[in-house]
């Protein structure tokens, strides 16, 4: 017989573990025989975020999930089929700690800083949970903190006057950058933080690295300007002016096309 941890290589793919019933249950589900004790559904999801966090996505398994909570893998086959509804219940698990505006709670509320305020989160969760941003493309997102997501930004984008043919493209134009913008920024601290440097030193390292190779020295000249402009900052203080204007742009971009 297949070892319980060996299983997830022989099931079949399932579309989402929220279509077939069984992301409800809190308890073991299956009928008969002795559950563990000790564990249910909530704890076993934190402990997946809680390793996910601290070791990342490549070294994540049902066996290392079971010593952490010091049971044995079998026993989490009480609560899930694989380890991809572990990754799906821990995607949605942190998607719940955005905080939604509500677009149609106060007509007033101007969707703009709405729409900052959300693109700045979104941004922060990715960095925060580097891990998400692979099962964010991989799951269909469907559990009920993505579907809250979900329907707010479709609120707040019909909120900006777009034409309903177009609103569509505004979501991609805005939030696929964001999801592009806090990957990248939470792999490169990911990446300075197994160097043992700051972001800082890792930045200026590299930059005397590149500065140094000849064949660059034209990519290097184009963006000079651009760089002077930004001298004296951090890293930090670079990004969070960079994606303020980018997210300011896209504002603008909105506005046009409602305009126009």
């Amino acid at each position: 017989m297949a070892a319980a941890a060996d299983r997830d290589t022989k099931r079949p793919a399932r579309m989402s573990v929220w279509l077939d019933g069984k992301a409800a249950a809190s308890r073991g589900r299956r009928a008969g025989g002795d559950q563990p004790s000790g564990l249910d559904r909530e704890r076993i999801t934190s402990a997946t975020v809680r390793l996910l966090d601290a070791e990342g996505l490549a070294k994540f398994s049902m066996r290392r999930l079971a010593a952490e909570l010091d049971v044995t893998a079998m026993s989490l086959y009480w609560y899930v089929d694989s380890k991809d509804d572990l990754l799906e219940l821990a995607s949605d698990a942190v998607a719940g700690e955005l905080v939604l505006p509500d677009p149609d709670a106060d007509p007033d509320a101007d969707w703009r800083d709405q729409l900052r305020d959300l693109t700045q989160g979104y941004r922060a969760l990715l960095v925060r949970h580097p891990w998400l941003s692979p099962l964010v493309g991989h799951f269909l997102n469907i559990g009920p903190n993505w579907v809250a997501l979900s329907l707010c930004v479709q609120r707040l984008i019909r909120r900006t006057g777009l034409p309903p043919e177009r609103q569509a493209g505004g979501i991609a134009a805005v939030f696929q950058f964001v999801y592009g913008f806090g990957t990248i920024e939470g792999h490169f601290r990911k990446r300075c933080a197994e160097a043992g440097l700051t972001q800082d030193e890792y930045f200026a390292h590299a930059m005397g690295a590149v500065g140094g190779r000849a064949e660059l020295a034209p990519v290097m000249d184009s963006g000079r300007e651009m760089a002077e402009a930004r001298s004296g900052e951090t890293v930090d203080d670079m990004r969070d002016h960079d994606f303020t204007s980018a997210v300011d742009l896209l504002i603008a971009g909105i506005e046009a096309q409602t305009v126009r």
